[in-house]
């Protein structure tokens, strides 16, 4: 089955010029970070470096636009970063960026070279549809404390992805519960590519096209499709 991915009339009227992109993949083998892995990181934050030319993320338009969506619905884009800005931080800083598993590191690649957003979720942990919507406040996101699962819950107005169990990434794409997030046992999985102005379509195409090359490379024989969401 087809996973369907909605955005709230909320959500579009607050941010318009919001698309996504879907790279749903079937058939995978996740494992460690190895070789072939941190090689797309790190050419990844070469292309970064020569994008940013000594500019800081936070000064590349689509940097910019996300911060000013995030302002817009109340968070401080200082603070609480979109997944881009971190990941481009961290790959700009001395430590570089984590290796977390070969999917992972994937669809992180991805994001770093195109400074865009982009999430991966376990396809068998996800529960009905994913929305994404401006949360009342009264959503579970489960997550872990001090080593202990706990439940929080977003704040009224802040934009969320959800699905029928709770929401499974806060603050947009700021971070990500781990009920739904890609592990070394992930076999199918989708990956969620957010782009607003002033990113083309042709660049979000892009983008999705180097993850969906990835994917094939890493899990020769995996099914993958490259789509609108639903």
């Amino acid at each position: 089955m087809t996973l369907t991915l909605t955005v709230s009339d909320e959500v579009r009227t607050l941010v318009p010029g919001f698309t996504a992109l879907v790279v749903e993949a079937r058939g995978l083998v996740n494992g460690p970070s190895d070789e072939a892995s941190s090689a797309l990181l790190d050419e990844a934050a070469r292309r970064l470096a020569e994008r940013l030319d000594g500019r800081s993320p936070d000064q590349d338009p689509h940097i910019a636009a996300w911060r000013a969506a995030y302002t817009a619905f109340g968070a401080k884009p200082s603070r609480t970063r979109n997944s881009a800005e971190a990941l481009a931080r961290r790959a700009l800083a001395d430590g570089g960026l984590p290796r977390i598993n070969r999917l992972v590191d994937a669809y992180n690649a991805v994001s770093v070279a195109h400074l865009i957003p982009v999430g991966g979720e376990d396809l068998g942990r996800i529960q009905g549809a994913m929305r994404l919507i401006r949360a009342t406040g009264d959503e579970p996101f489960v997550t872990v404390a001090g080593g202990v699962e706990t439940v929080e819950h977003p704040e009224p107005g802040e934009i969320v992805w959800c699905d029928e169990e709770g929401v499974t990434c806060r603050r947009w794409n700021w971070r990500q519960g781990p009920r739904t997030r890609i592990d070394d046992a992930t076999v199918d999985a989708f990956f969620l590519l957010e782009a607003l102005d002033p990113m083309t379509g042709d660049e979000l195409r892009a983008a999705g096209a180097e993850l969906a090359e990835s994917l094939a490379k890493l899990s020769p024989g995996a099914r993958i499709t490259v789509r609108d969401p639903e």
